[in-house]
């Protein structure tokens, strides 16, 4: 227990505080507000639903899903209030384009600690993750727009939130950008290096210096220190106490991260990985193994994390056996545990209450449309996965 708890703090644990933190900043500058504001203004509040899932799509990569659905609530109430859209539909857009974020992209814990189990290629799942979570969120805000118009959501209206007050004091759109833009850049920009220094060999000054650059530690920790830029002089005493919050938030998510870790090893020096490979032989699941055990792990306990973390530990003795051996290969299997950690969210999973809550919608229509949503989510993006594999592996 001692060696699994130790081993994912090891690997992932400054780079959660790191992600917290920049995630803590930009929610109390205002930037986040900004960007969602700038976003929405682009497609007109008549498809505001695509808005605010590109919000929460592109606001997903630097904060955790239930962070942005919180910071982002307020808009939606207003949008709901101005407009003629559904919470429901509303709530789905932006829950599920942050959960499809939250489960296929690094730096978020769940994806993180797999690649770091499995040994996988840090870089090259980033930038695959962030392109499968594109159809991933399309699926949640087809689902919602086509189901939600369909069920009565219960909504209770909120009252005045403080988005009005917010908005008045918010920083620049390019500059609150910046932050969420340049540690994806850097990162990307280290993959590729890495690829071509493997190839060729050689990868040269420039590109060590790009290979530290996008070192996801140092990236993030670029992104933090580009955020102190949309600090105001009033907000400066401030700066210390929401470092403190940040921080104070990564606390409860390594815990269960290192929970999920000593979990994992368990399973793993139990052999029941072993057991698991002797029962499947013959079934050629393949790249569909890692799948149906996260989405088996995640309905039944509620965390998409805990899922990842465990399914990792289970699946990495048995790659080869599966026959995932190439970087591509490996890559996609632990994409593959994203994909069914996304399967599925329901009354178990604290993000189900997260949205039902603050949406003040009825239980009933939140699992006809959202719970339902995360289900077609997972499911599309595996046959994406396979068929990647058909065509390149």
């Amino acid at each position: 227990m001692k060696a699994g708890f130790g081993h994912t703090m090891e690997k992932v644990g400054v780079l959660i505080i790191f992600g917290t933190t920049l995630g803590m900043l930009l929610e109390k500058t205002g930037a986040t507000v900004s960007m969602a504001t700038y976003i929405l203004k682009k497609v007109s509040e008549k498809n505001a639903p695509l808005g605010i899932a590109i919000t929460g799509y592109i606001i997903g990569f630097p904060i955790f899903c239930d962070s942005g659905f919180i910071v982002l609530n307020g808009l939606n109430h207003s949008i709901v209030k101005r407009t003629h859209w559904k919470m429901i539909i509303m709530a789905t857009s932006l829950g599920t384009s942050l959960y499809a974020v939250h489960c296929l992209v690094p730096p978020h814990p769940g994806i993180t600690v797999a690649i770091e189990t499995a040994g996988g290629n840090f870089g090259l799942i980033i930038l695959m993750g962030a392109l499968l979570a594109i159809p991933a969120a399309t699926v949640g805000l087809l689902y919602a727009l086509w189901r939600g118009k369909r069920v009565a959501d219960d909504y209770t209206p909120a009252e005045d939130t403080e988005a009005a007050a917010t908005e008045r004091k918010l920083p620049p759109v390019g500059l609150s950008f910046l932050p969420v833009i340049l540690p994806v850049l850097l990162i990307g920009s280290g993959a590729f290096v890495k690829l071509f220094s493997e190839l060729t060999g050689s990868s040269g000054f420039t590109g060590r210096i790009i290979l530290f650059l996008g070192d996801p530690i140092i990236a993030l920790g670029i992104g933090i220190i580009v955020s102190l830029f949309l600090l105001k002089r009033a907000d400066k005493p401030h700066l210390s106490h929401w470092i403190t919050d940040g921080v104070e938030k990564a606390g409860g998510i390594l815990a269960i991260i290192g929970a999920g870790g000593m979990f994992g090893e368990i399973l793993q020096r139990s052999g029941i990985g072993s057991d698991l490979g002797n029962l499947l032989t013959g079934a050629s699941l393949g790249i569909f193994f890692p799948f149906l055990i996260t989405a088996f792990l995640k309905t039944a306990q509620g965390s998409s994390t805990v899922a990842v973390i465990t399914a990792a530990s289970l699946i990495t003795p048995l790659l080869k056996d599966l026959g995932l051996n190439t970087p591509l290969e490996l890559s996609l299997a632990i994409l593959s545990l994203g994909a069914g950690s996304m399967c599925v969210s329901h009354t178990n999973d604290a993000y189900f209450w997260v949205i039902n809550r603050f949406s003040n919608l009825g239980t009933a229509a939140t699992l006809k449309v959202y719970s339902v949503a995360t289900l077609l989510m997972g499911l599309v993006t595996q046959t994406f996965i396979w068929g990647i594999l058909m065509i390149f592996g």
